[in-house]
Order: structure tokens, then sequence, then C-alpha cells
């Protein structure tokens, strides 16, 4: 295939990046736009990129010493890129590449002045837009300063920045070219920067335009305020005209300076209001060609505006797709569920499949719509109720929306909407309905009785079945799954114990002034399958204790066949059983379990030894058992307290006869709260390994070259390449680079189908001055070292430690019986990390925002877990 160097603007489309670069394609797209006018120009293709690298093999090796170097050695990684950036630069062009540079200067007319920009393939893309990361030239005179500016943009693909963001984008230095695009110079009355979406709040239906006197650069670089104009419908909504008292002007022989402008014109506006109105029209016609929120660099010259960049605006979060034109109200499911993170179009779709509700998907994330149920007064007060029972930061994010006039429609004359996700069975309590269920014991053996038996006729049920055949019963076995999660008795005995919580706080409060009494209620209670895996750890960890080779092995651990190496050592059979006999009852667990595709513990038994390690160090034997035993006293001792202090007063024979009852109704269930999510994960690694097993026969026949592969497919896509043998391998990649640029975006907790993105505040005025507020879920006040923990598996605690991370799931658990305390950044009452919290006395704050990144990891913090606040301690 020849190589071509050259290439006019107007050829380049959106289909050749590869070709001309992220800015090259978008601005080709442009120019064949109707009404859009770019100014003229071409690219310098990659093929030339690849041919100025073949003549300096010294940058592979230069590449290799980058690729060693530790991401956080910012001098090293400065060091190796400017010896890179100094060896391209000090290539000489090859003649033949150089005259076809210079005649399609001619063509242009080598007597103008062009921008030389550069335009790499990793830039300005969907996922990713690399802004900023490499370099421009502005107002370049002659054909040998463009000749030089364009090997200035081919090193600056290796910048300190631009190698420094590839790194945090996973994206390997050797698979990005850079082109270069030369166009005509522009020398504009004004410039500046339309956000076709508010880049601050999310909202579509608000633009915003930065605007200023002479070249963009002054903008960009900060040397002056712009005008910022917001539109929205056509009409400017608001104005701010600044002091632009510095602009960046072209110089007749080339390059560019600062100049003063004149004090008369320093506080005009660089728009007028028409202008601007005329401006966002068209950027909204560049919006809806790509089919995103645009970020586009304009120039106004001669009252016409020339677009010299559009690029996608990729840190607004994506809005649902809904089907009609109508306001809708999304909550985030993920808040509920305690996984923020981004899930695989295969766990999404197979969640979907398996949930109560109908969900809606941005952002790698899953969103309940209830804007129905906000709609009508008497949904919307039990809505909000169980909103802010469980995450009052919901509440006031969905209050907020509330505020906004006329967005919520009025009712409709049909159903009031799907209940939130994880609501509907609270939703009965809202409305003040009792929960009709004895406080018996055998009811929640029941239960477990019937989860596990149904776990069971599955595993044996999908032994048998392969293929097409595969798919057809994993459908009906969703169908049961939905059974046995809307149980009506589960419901119910779920209900009990959190309405019997609620009472206990509420009323003890009311009567003994006392917060939050039940957190000491429910130390202990029985059938906590959460906590009890927890506690199961630490009897592994008396096993291993005494085996010093056993301890010193697994503390070296860098595979995940480990178990097989520990019966070489003495007393290796006996610690491997041990683990193994773990991970039977627990190794379908995993963070963020519910994403099928998530690496369970039997996948990578290697996640739990550091915390096996942990309780190995930092307990002596029979940990298991004294916890246990003294959470039974601490609770058996706090209701005596508590039911003789209640008969001292007046009523208090009564009172105390209602608040036994619901002791014993709170022990009786509250422990059950777990098992329904313990059953759900169980099935979810039967389908996962059914799943992957055809995955490996696709593999095999060389349909996919890589199992997780089929992560990367819906749960019907999967089923489509099974029957047809074929995929899409484009669309996999698209999917993986998508899911990339998920991890990078914060979901909200409540999201509108304007875009805006909300996660709630606090409006508490009782919070020391520099404290971080959250929701108090456990009570106490301990005072500790606070460790940063993103990722169980790098968990190195000592006893005594307060965990700190973003949210916490039934995984996690393990870590809580070595810790002093809990802060997330996610979470509600009734949440599995303040279930556990409270079963195991760890006094513990949640919902902080931004906790892993205000709290330090080492810094000394005092968690006040009856108040609901975080204190940095000096």
């Amino acid at each position: 295939m020849t190589e071509r160097y050259v290439c006019d603007l107007s050829e380049a489309d959106g289909t050749q990046v590869a070709v001309v670069g992220g800015k090259g394609a978008q601005l080709g797209v442009l120019s064949r736009m109707d009404g859009v006018r770019v100014p003229d120009g071409f690219c310098v293709t990659t093929d030339a990129f690849r041919r100025i690298m073949a003549e300096a093999p010294a940058v592979e090796e230069q590449l290799d010493r980058l690729s060693r170097v530790d991401p956080d050695d910012r001098e090293g990684v400065r060091t190796a890129a400017e010896r890179i950036r100094r060896t391209i630069e000090g290539i000489t062009v090859p003649g033949d590449l150089a005259a076809e540079i210079t005649r399609a200067l001619a063509r242009l007319g080598d007597r103008a002045a062009f921008a030389v920009r550069s335009s790499a393939t990793a830039e300005d893309l969907p996922t990713a837009s690399f802004a900023g990361q490499q370099d421009t030239y502005l107002n370049v005179v002659g054909t040998a300063a463009v000749l030089r500016h364009v090997s200035r943009c081919w090193a600056s693909l290796f910048t300190e920045r631009a190698v420094t963001y590839r790194r945090r984008q996973g994206i390997d230095h050797r698979t990005v070219r850079m082109a270069v695009v030369v166009q005509r110079m522009v020398l504009p009355r004004a410039s500046g920067v339309l956000f076709t979406a508010d880049p601050v709040t999310g909202d579509r239906t608000v633009a915003t335009v930065d605007a200023g006197f002479g070249l963009g650069e002054a903008l960009v670089s900060g040397l002056v305020n712009p005008d910022v104009l917001e539109v929205r419908h056509g009409e400017v909504v608001a104005r701010t005209v600044a002091a632009k008292k510095r602009a960046v002007h072209a110089l007749p022989d080339g390059g560019t300076r600062e100049v003063a402008i004149d004090a008369r014109q320093q506080e005009q506006p660089a728009l007028t209001d028409e202008q601007a109105v005329r401006l966002v029209r068209l950027g909204r016609r560049i919006e809806a060609h790509f089919g995103r929120p645009q970020d586009i660099e304009w120039c106004l010259a001669d009252d016409d505006f020339q677009i010299v960049q559009s690029r996608p605006i990729t840190t607004l979060f994506p809005v649902p797709e809904a089907a009609d034109e109508e306001n809708h109200v999304y909550v985030s499911v993920g808040h509920q569920q305690m996984m923020t993170d981004p899930m695989k179009p295969l766990g999404l779709s197979m969640w979907r499949l398996t949930a109560m509700v109908p969900m809606h998907e941005a952002g790698g994330r899953l969103f309940v719509d209830v804007t129905r149920r906000l709609a009508a007064p008497a949904s919307r007060t039990a809505l909000l109720d169980v909103m802010g029972k469980g995450d009052p930061l919901v509440r006031d994010a969905l209050e907020t929306v509330l505020e906004r006039e006329d967005f919520v429609p009025p009712p409709d004359t049909g159903p009031g909407g799907p209940p939130a996700a994880g609501a509907s069975a609270r939703d009965t309590s809202a409305r003040g309905a009792s929960v009709p269920v004895e406080t018996d014991p055998a009811i929640v053996s029941e239960l477990i009785e019937r989860s596990r038996t149904s776990v069971a006729a599955l595993a044996r049920d999908i032994r048998t079945k392969s293929g097409p055949a595969l798919f057809d019963f994993l459908r009906e076995a969703f169908e049961e799954h939905k059974r046995v999660l809307g149980d009506p008795l589960s419901i119910q005995a779920i209900m009990a114990g959190m309405e019997a919580t609620w009472w206990l706080n509420d009323r003890l409060m009311e009567w003994l002034g006392e917060k939050n009494a039940a957190d000491t209620l429910t130390l202990s209670a029985p059938d906590n399958v959460t906590s009890e895996m927890g506690l199961a750890l630490l009897d592994v960890a008396d096993v291993i204790r005494p085996k010093a080779e056993v301890v010193a092995f697994l503390r070296d651990v860098g595979d995940e066949d480990f178990l097989d190496g520990l019966v070489k050592l003495p007393g290796g059979a006996e610690a491997r059983d041990a683990i193994e006999a773990y991970l039977d009852r627990y190794g379908m667990r995993c963070a963020g379990e519910i994403d099928i595709t998530r690496p369970r513990w039997r996948e990578r038994p290697g996640t739990i030894v550091p915390a096996l390690l942990d309780n190995v160090r930092n307990f002596a034997p029979g940990a298991a058992g004294r916890r246990f035993e003294e959470g039974l006293r601490k609770a058996r001792r706090k209701e005596q307290d508590v039911l003789s202090r209640l008969r001292a007063l007046p009523d208090g024979d009564r009172k105390a006869d209602e608040t036994r009852r619901m002791i014993a109704r709170v022990r009786a269930f509250i422990g059950y709260r777990e098992y329904p999510k313990y059953g759900i994960v169980c099935r979810y690694f039967i389908y996962k390994q059914a799943l992957l097993r055809e995955a490996e026969q696709l593999v095999r026949a060389g349909v996919i070259p890589e199992t997780e592969d089929v992560f990367h497919l819906t749960f019907q896509e999967f089923h489509d390449v099974v029957r047809s043998r074929r995929v899409d391998t484009r669309l996999i990649q698209e999917r993986k680079d998508a899911f990339r640029s998920y991890a990078a975006l914060t979901p909200p907790r409540v999201l509108t189908s304007d875009g805006v993105a909300l996660s709630g505040s606090y409006r508490r005025d009782d919070v020391p001055a520099g404290a971080l507020t959250g929701l108090p879920v456990s009570a106490g006040t301990v005072e500790g070292r606070a460790r940063v923990v993103l990722d169980m598996a790098e968990a190195d605690l000592a006893a005594g430690d307060i965990l700190v991370t973003t949210f916490t799931d039934p995984s996690w658990s393990p870590l809580f019986v070595g810790i002093a305390g809990l802060v997330t950044e996610v979470g509600g009452l009734m949440t599995h990390g303040a279930v556990i919290a409270r079963e195991y006395g760890l006094p513990a704050v949640v919902g902080v925002d931004r906790a892993t990144r205000l709290i330090r990891d080492g810094q000394r913090i005092r968690i006040h877990g009856t108040d609901g606040y975080v204190e940095i301690l000096p």
C-alpha cells in the first residue's frame, strides 16, 4: 500500500482518525457541513510520522526506558520525554516529504500565514479529548518555518503532560501516531470557546460561550478573563462582561504577541447577544451532527464565525436514552447497591434481566426513572421518605429537582410508576402500613432453606446445558431469580428488621434522649451471613497462624495458583483445606459483586490473602468466638439498661413492653437483611461459570481471541454470537474503550434528562468548622490512623486503623473485624457496610463526599459515628 504524506482537509472524515488524527478527522467532517466555515488547510498524515520515527531507531530504546519509569516519578518522566522530543526534532524532514508539504502550502498561498496544529490518533475522541496535551503554533509564516513547526508538533506527542495523560488513560505510547493539521491563519476580531452543554452542571439545554478579543490563545493561556454568556432556547439568559485588558495578536512577520487593549474597549462585550445566539445555533447543528455535546473553538472575522476545532465534552456524565421528549428524573442504582464503578455490558444486561424494576443505562451505570413517582404527591412523599432513610443526599438531590419549576410533570391518570431500585419493600412502610410477620426466628430458617434449595437446583440443572440451549435455560432461571428476590415473606422479614430498627431509634430518642440506640441492640444478631463471613476468616487465620512457613509463603503470594503450592509446606495441606472451605462458602463474593464480570474470590483467591494475614498478625487464637460473645453481652446489657430506664418513666411498663417486643423483632430479622444479596451472588456465580464455559468454546473455535471479550457484549449479543459463531470485533473494541472512559466519570446520585447531575448536600449547622459531614450509621467515637484503601487486595491494616474508602459491599466485611472505624463516600443507614459496622460495633460515618481525596492515607482522624462527621486531626 502506497504511503500518503499529505491529505487535503476536505478529504478527511471521521473514519480516518488513524490517518489524520482526531483533530484532523473532526475538522474534515466540519469542513463538509453546510453552513459551517472551517479555515482551508491540509493534514500531514500519520504515514509521514511513521516515516520520521523510522529515521530514529534510538526512539524505540528511549520508549522502553520511558515505560520503565515509575508513573509517580515526575522528574524521571520529564527527563525521558524530553530526550524523545529532542531526538524527533533533530531529524531532518526527508526531501520528498518536504516537497509534498511545500506543494500543499503553495496551493493555499505560500506567502500566507498558517496555524500548525498537532492531531494525534488519540485526540478529540468520544472517550478522551486529550485537550491541550500536544502543541499548536499560530501565525507561522514561510515554508521553512512551517516545516520546522511540523517537526515540533510530531515531537509534542511526548510532552510530559501528554505522556502522563496517556498513562492515566491506559494508552500505550507506541499505539499513538501524530498527524499535523496546517490551516490558513484566521485573524479574528474576537474568539473563544462554545460549550453546547453547561460544563459545570451538565445541563444540555444551556450553552455557555466564553469570548475575548483577538486570538483565542489569550483565553486558553489564562491571560484574560473571558466574557461569559449563557444561552437557553435561543435567548441569552445570563451574561458576565469581563474587563479584558490584554489580547494576543498576530505579528506581520510571524508569531504572536500580547497587546494592551484600549481602556475604552476593555469593558465592551466581545460578542453581541445576537452574535452569541447565532453562534450557539451553529453549535447546536455541530452537536446534532456528532451526536453529543461539543467543546467548540471559534473565531469571529468580518461578522462571520469560523470553526477551528470541535471535540466532545468527555467530562459530562451521559444521559440515559428515553423514548420520548419528556422530562425524566433518574436515581442511581449504584449508590443503593454500593457499586458506583462502571459495569461492563454483560454485567449491565444481566442485572437488568434479573432486577425487579425497569432500569436505564448511562456511563456504564444503571439508573431508575422515578419521574412519575415524584409527580404524584402521595407517592412523592413515600419516595422521599424511603430515599431519605437510605441516603439523605439522594433525597436532597431529588428535592433540588423539585425546586425547578415545571420540570417534574403533573401526574397522569396511570399508576405511579415503578418503585426506586431496592425500595419496593420499603415503600409499604413509608406509607405507614404495618409489616404482617410474627417475631419467629423459624421464618428466617425457612427462608434460608428455600434459597439454598433454589441455588442447589440451579447448580444441578445448568450442568447439562450448553450452546443456545444454555441461554434459553438462563432466561427461565432469571424468572426464578426474580421470584426468589420478590418472595413476599422474604420482603416482610427484611422490612420487619428495618422497621424495628427505625422504631427503636425513634422511640428511644424520644423517650430516653438516646441517639442510635439500635446500634448496640443489634450487636451479634443471628443469621447474618456477611458478618459470619468476616468472623470465619478469623477462624482460617487460627489454622494458619502456628504454621510459620505457610505464613511466610502467603506473604509472597504473587499468583492465583498459590493454593497448590501450599501443600508442599509443613502444615500446608491443612492451611489449604481451611482456605478452600472458606472459598466453598464465600468464594462467589468480590468487590462490586453486582457486576457478573468482576473476578470472584474463587477465581482470584489471592484477593483475600492481605485480610487473612492482617488477622494472623492482629489477633490471638479464638478471636471470632470472643468477638461474637462480647457483642451478645453488650446487646443484652443494653437491653436490660434500656428496659429498666423505660420502666422508671410515666407509662413505663407499656413503653418497656413495646420496646422489648421490638428488640426481639430486630434481633430475629435484622441479620436476614444480608441473606438475599448472598443468594443473588451465589446464583450469579453459577451463571458466570456456565457463560465462561461458552466463552472458552468460542475461543477454541477462533471466534474470539480471549474469553473475557464476551464481557463487552450484552446477554442477547452473547447469545447471538454463540448461535452464529460470528462476532463484531470492532464493537468489542469500542466497548472496551468506552468502559475505560466511564471509569473516569463520577456518577451522580440523581440525574435529569437534560443532563443535570446532582449529588446532594447536607444542610446541617451542627458540624464543627473544617469537619467532613456524612451520615451517622453506627454509634460511637473513635480516633485513629486513616488508611485510604481503594482495592481490598491492597489493604494493609493494623489494629486500631480507620478504613476510608469509596464504598463497601459485603466482600469488604473480612476487613471490618480488624479496624476501629469506617468512613465511606457512598452509603446509607441500611446498606451493607452500615449493617456490618453496627454488627461489629464499629463507629461509622458514610456518604462523606470525596472522603478518599480529602483524607490522606496515614492522617489521624476522629469519627463521630453518633453525630455523623469526621474530624481531621493535627
